[in-house]
């Protein structure tokens, strides 16, 4: 049956749009002129919390994540809040035990959040289990999320199984995050349409303008009958981050999907986000004018991280092993069953590709590589190679079947007692959290404030 309702918008500048294109560092100073303003437009939700905010609001901000969080929510009264979760990972880079992730949820819901989109790097449901849970206890909107990649071992039907193993866990809506922009137009409109037919939750579409589709496929997936969509404003949309906001209110207004947004409310809150984008760039002395690249369709992995291990090639001398680089990528995806690159994913598989072309391949292996192979990090898409076993796993050695977390005994009572030690005996809950996902980070940020 085909949807004729009015397409929904959350708006993502506040997270992922700075997020994309300023490194993350979008002071909570730069949003507070404009909070209102946001609210009265008539979005379906406000990204605005989760990601890689809370990191940066400790390490380069000096700001408190929680305080963010509870600033926002005093000014946004009628548009729900969301922050994006990487399930059993939190908010940092492996693993963390049950009672933590149950805890931060439920923080999280208490701080101001009303929907928590979740995701996992391999799409392994086990470990979503826990937060999806924790969300709905809390009372808070769970936002299953597939993450959208290309591969042998992801097809549509895939897809569709993945989304309706999420609904049987209790999601309320279904998230495709297509994190490099890789889903092209037609694709878009294929999986929204098998979607809908498949389950009866809303569908949101979140996708990256990195290779240049993303506001084709968003158009197209609201043609198949997509609910909900992501969208940036202005002056902090396009290239790697996420199609306009304000174009496409004007390209949809008077058509039958129209979300019914005045567009002339948008325009005062980019002119604020243009000078703020200009603040950041001088304060931080960031290059933010990055182009599209199409090149990603092959490599999958987004053009920031791609700079970074540039970057990496010529410390070392080793600049003109780019193009080697690109290349050694997709084989060692393929190598480690085809994970959707995402992070932390992106980040293994780039490190990985990067020292194969440094010093050969497979002549070092990280840590975390060896944790992907020994099943650490969950149930890959596809089989891991049989030689990159070998190297690994020692003689009589299995992959864990099970899910990794249930190997992480209690860590909250743990985090309490080593804050208490190092001199903050009467940590608040969100403190406590701030310290178990990143330690060092959160000891410096009391030190200078509390």
């Amino acid at each position: 049956m085909k949807n004729t309702t009015p397409v929904k918008i959350t708006d993502l500048t506040l997270r992922d749009g700075h997020q994309s294109l300023a490194a993350t560092r979008m002071r909570t100073s730069d949003m507070l002129p404009v909070l209102e303003q946001m609210d009265d437009v008539g979005f379906y939700a406000l990204e605005c919390w989760g990601g890689a905010t809370f990191d940066s609001c400790l390490r380069f901000l000096n700001e408190d994540p929680w305080e963010r969080l509870r600033t926002i929510r005093q000014h946004v009264k009628k548009t729900k809040l969301m922050m994006l979760l990487r399930g059993q990972n939190i908010l940092g880079y492996s693993h963390y035990a049950d009672d933590v992730v149950r805890e931060f949820v439920f923080r999280s819901v208490a701080n101001g959040i009303d929907i928590i989109r979740i995701f996992d790097a391999l799409n392994d449901v086990r470990n979503l289990e826990t937060a999806m849970k924790a969300t709905k206890e809390a009372g808070a909107h769970a936002q299953g999320t597939f993450v959208y990649t290309i591969s042998p071992y992801h097809k549509d039907s895939d897809f569709v199984k993945l989304a309706k193993d999420l609904v049987s866990m209790g999601a309320d809506s279904i998230c495709i995050k297509d994190m490099s922009g890789l889903i092209s137009p037609y694709a878009a409109y294929d999986l929204v349409t098998a979607l809908k037919e498949a389950v009866t939750v809303p569908i949101e579409i979140h996708s990256h303008c990195t290779s240049g589709m993303a506001s084709m496929s968003i158009l197209k997936a609201i043609e198949a009958g997509v609910d909900i969509v992501d969208t940036c404003l202005a002056p902090f949309a396009m290239s790697s981050s996420h199609t306009c906001t304000e174009s496409l209110v004007d390209t949809l207004t008077g058509r039958e999907r129209d979300p019914h947004i005045d567009v002339n409310k948008l325009y005062p809150i980019s002119e604020h986000f243009k000078k703020a984008r200009t603040r950041i760039e001088k304060e931080f002395n960031l290059n933010t004018n990055l182009g599209i690249d199409p090149q990603v369709l092959s490599f999958q992995i987004p053009g920031g991280m791609l700079s970074n291990l540039r970057k990496q090639l010529v410390e070392q001398g080793m600049a003109d092993k780019y193009e080697a680089l690109l290349k050694e990528m997709p084989n060692v995806r393929a190598d480690l069953g085809y994970p959707p690159l995402v992070t932390p994913s992106s980040q293994i598989v780039g490190s990985m590709a990067t020292l194969n072309v440094m010093f050969g391949r497979y002549k070092m292996i990280p840590r975390e590589v060896k944790d992907i192979v020994r099943g650490k990090y969950g149930r890959t898409p596809g089989p891991i190679s049989e030689e990159l076993k070998a190297k690994i796993l020692v003689k009589g050695e299995q992959p864990i079947d099970h899910r990794p977390a249930d190997d992480i005994a209690p860590q909250m009572e743990l985090m309490k007692k080593a804050l208490a030690d190092k001199g903050y005996p009467n940590a608040s809950v969100e403190d406590v959290l701030s310290y178990a996902l990143f330690p060092e980070v959160a000891l410096s940020f009391f030190k200078n404030n509390r």
